[in-house]
């Protein structure tokens, strides 16, 4: 076994069949770990998410948007046996070590290289343990190592007014100035509430904001946002919800649904918050915890978030 860093890997694996991924991403709660690797290709990625899939008995679920893949994985440890084709590549060993995430990855020739070299030069990573050199007919295996991050979501509502101001829109420049600040923004999503809610600016969403957030940091990032919010925001409506951790509990998930279909009053949204250790923040005013609270509930999918129920 050897231990390199990204620098080491650069200067040792110049070869033009080595890609290097952008960034990868590891975030923690509980035995869950959420692994976010910024591909260096587009669509050609879904490759590597059916085989990852199908191989890795620690993997719960795996995406791809665009070039980034998306790996809900339990920590544990399931050796994979490689084939060709069928079993090509997965993750092996998912395993916390205090301020630190080991991933072991494993997979037979191009799979074999992005599990150590192109991996291991991505921004995030901290150093990989390289077992096997991958490549051609050669199995590669390596641990990659990345810094212990905490997931915090954030619901946004009540933003504008009816004649000017856009709250997707002020959502994500929020997100943009967060992320100047050294925060991790990792995803916008749009969420379409109840149509026929009387008390709607014009198309009634509200927006989902996500960070990867290094432990002990949620509190300046959620001043950060609400400084924001009370300094841009044109609503004496606005608030925010904060949800820290990954799995969305099915109790909240049936309360967006609900806000998607029917109309809701603000103490529903402060009751089901309380039961589930979610806080709502009025920036200007308490109608916003409504559709903020909605928003967390289906931050992690995009197309029902978007469905409208008329």
């Amino acid at each position: 076994m050897e231990i390199l860093r990204p620098s080491d890997l650069k200067e040792r694996f110049r070869d033009p069949w080595i890609s290097p991924y952008t960034k990868v991403l590891t975030m923690v709660d509980g035995d869950l770990v959420e692994i976010l690797e910024y591909h260096p290709c587009i669509s050609g990625s879904e490759w590597m998410i059916y085989q990852y899939s199908r191989s890795s008995k620690l993997i719960e679920r795996a995406r791809r948007d665009g070039n980034r893949h998306t790996y809900l994985a339990h920590t544990g440890k399931v050796p994979i046996e490689l084939r060709a084709s069928l079993n090509a590549a997965g993750i092996e060993e998912v395993a916390v070590e205090g301020d630190e995430v080991r991933v072991v990855h494993a997979g037979l020739a191009g799979a074999g290289v992005g599990a150590a070299m192109c991996r291991g030069m991505a921004e995030g990573v901290k150093r990989i343990e390289l077992y096997e050199v991958g490549g051609g007919s050669k199995p590669g295996r390596a641990a990659v190592i990345t810094p212990r991050l905490e997931k915090v979501v954030l619901g946004i509502d009540d933003t504008d007014t009816p004649e000017s101001g856009a709250t997707w829109t002020l959502a994500n420049n929020m997100g943009m100035e967060i992320s100047r600040r050294g925060f991790e923004y990792i995803d916008h999503v749009t969420v379409q509430l109840y149509p026929h809610n009387p008390h709607k600016t014009q198309n009634c969403v509200s927006v989902a904001l996500a960070f990867a957030v290094q432990p002990g940091k949620s509190t300046e990032l959620v001043d950060l946002a609400a400084d924001f919010l009370e300094e841009n925001t044109l609503s004496d409506k606005t608030s925010i919800a904060v949800f820290r951790g990954i799995k969305v509990p099915e109790e909240l998930k049936e309360y967006s649904m609900m806000a998607k279909k029917s109309f809701m009053e603000v103490e529903d949204a402060e009751e089901v918050a309380e039961s589930l250790g979610i806080d709502l923040i009025e920036v200007t005013g308490s109608q916003g915890k409504i559709g903020a609270l909605a928003a967390i509930g289906l931050y992690d999918d995009p197309e029902e978030a978007a469905r409208v129920y008329y």
